[in-house]
């Protein structure tokens, strides 16, 4: 077979992509955001993947998961993502894990496995438990912040969770965040104003990176687009490649 990683190779060389095909990375919340990220680490040949999820695809999900397919709904988002994952990449070691990740069941989960931790779940509580555990081990660790009710992927960034502005869970973090003794934290977040949603919507289950922060049951439903959660996603990735890569 020749050689399905030849035009990365042509930019980065041979030791960056040994380095990626020894990393083992969790994603949490393989949804519109966390679903992109998955394919973007499957492509750069990521060795070992563990994706967290308990939801399942929806028809509301067909306008921007990667997962959703209409042969997919009703199917585990974290299994037809580990199968997509295999079916790009073969070699890949890589794992659905159905369950929510919460600060109830957080210590089912050892982190300390993990080059990287990808953090798409959409609950502030979730992510607050996910980002202090992966400090405390010194894990590294990158959070997506809200990319529902917004329209435009140039206007995501890659910062410190200090430099963000306007973002409601973006605010929510820092302030909680910092009452655990947490001063930074790598983030992807839209310098984008949202929009409200024109009408309310019927409630998803959670664990994406599309809404505002709260408990497991959606308290409002964002609207969404194809390509804002997708870049998103996209950033994720590249910055977890770039670094375990070294380049």
């Amino acid at each position: 077979m020749s050689d399905q990683f030849i035009r990365t190779r042509l930019l980065v060389g041979d030791e960056p992509l040994v380095r990626l095909q020894k990393a083992r990375v969790a994603v949490f919340g393989v949804g519109g955001v966390g679903g992109y990220s998955v394919e973007a680490l499957a492509r750069s040949g990521v060795g070992t993947l563990h994706l967290y999820d308990d939801d399942t695809v929806s028809i509301s999900n067909l306008n921007r998961q990667m997962a959703a397919l209409h042969s997919t709904v009703g199917q585990p988002k974290a299994e037809v993502m580990a199968r997509r994952v295999l079916d790009i990449n073969p070699n890949c070691q890589v794992e659905a894990i159905r369950m929510f990740y919460l600060p109830q069941n957080a210590d089912e989960v050892d982190l300390s496995q993990y080059n990287y931790v990808v953090d798409c779940i959409d609950t502030a509580s979730a992510k607050l438990e996910l980002v202090t555990r992966c400090v405390a081990l010194q894990v590294k660790i990158i959070s997506a912040m809200g990319t529902g009710n917004k329209f435009d992927p140039s206007a995501l960034v890659v910062t410190d969770i200090s430099k963000t502005q306007g973002c409601p869970l973006a605010r929510t973090m820092r302030k909680e965040l910092r009452k655990r003794g947490v001063s930074h934290l790598k983030v992807v977040y839209s310098t984008e104003l949202p929009t409200a949603p024109l009408c309310p919507a019927e409630s998803e289950a959670p664990q994406s990176s599309e809404t505002r922060p709260g408990s497991t049951a959606r308290r409002d439903t964002p609207g969404s687009t194809p390509f804002v959660p997708a870049a998103a996603g996209l950033l994720l990735a590249s910055t977890v490649v770039r670094e375990l890569g070294g380049f």
